[in-house]
C-alpha cells in the first residue's frame, strides 16, 4: 500500500503506523489521523479520527502468549521480564519512535483486553452484515 500511495495509485489508505512511520517523517506521505483513541505520541500534530468521527476507534495490536498449560509461575516470571523490558527507558523510546505504544498489564488484563477486542469487532462484523465466503 506504501508503494501504491507514493506512486500516486491510490490517494489515502490505512496503514498501522509502525510500516509507514519512516515516509510519514521523511515527508514522502502526509498523515491525516491516527485510528487510535488518543494521539501518538510520534505524531502529537496528528489528530486522531475520533476528532472528526466520535467514537470512531481501530487498532492493531501485539502480545506475547503462552500454551495454556504453562505454569502459572512462569506466565507471571515472563510477564514480569516483559513489563521491566517495556518500562525501560530505551526501550520505551525506541518504541515511540518506531511509530509504536506499549502498555504493560498482568495476564488477566491482557485476557479482558483480547475479550473485549474480540466482543467489539464482533459487532462490527454483525452490525456490517458480514459473512464468511
Amino acid at each position: 500500500m506504501i508503494t501504491a500511495l507514493l506512486s500516486n495509485e491510490v490517494q489515502a489508505g490505512f496503514d498501522n503506523l509502525t510500516s509507514s512511520i519512516g515516509t510519514i517523517k521523511s515527508g514522502q506521505l502526509r498523515a491525516l489521523a491516527v485510528t487510535t483513541r488518543t494521539r501518538s505520541p510520534a505524531l502529537p500534530d496528528v489528530p486522531t479520527l475520533s476528532e472528526f468521527q466520535p467514537g470512531f476507534e481501530a487498532s492493531g495490536w501485539n502480545g506475547i502468549a503462552a500454551p495454556k498449560a504453562t505454569p502459572p509461575a512462569i506466565v507471571e516470571a515472563l510477564n514480569a521480564s516483559i513489563n521491566a523490558a517495556l518500562a525501560d527507558p530505551k526501550n520505551a523510546s525506541r518504541i515511540v519512535e518506531l511509530g509504536g505504544s506499549a502498555f504493560s498489564v498482568t495476564p488477566g488484563d491482557f485476557d479482558k483486553f483480547v475479550a473485549d477486542e474480540v466482543a467489539k469487532w464482533e459487532r462490527v462484523v454483525k452490525a456490517a452484515n458480514i459473512k464468511p465466503e
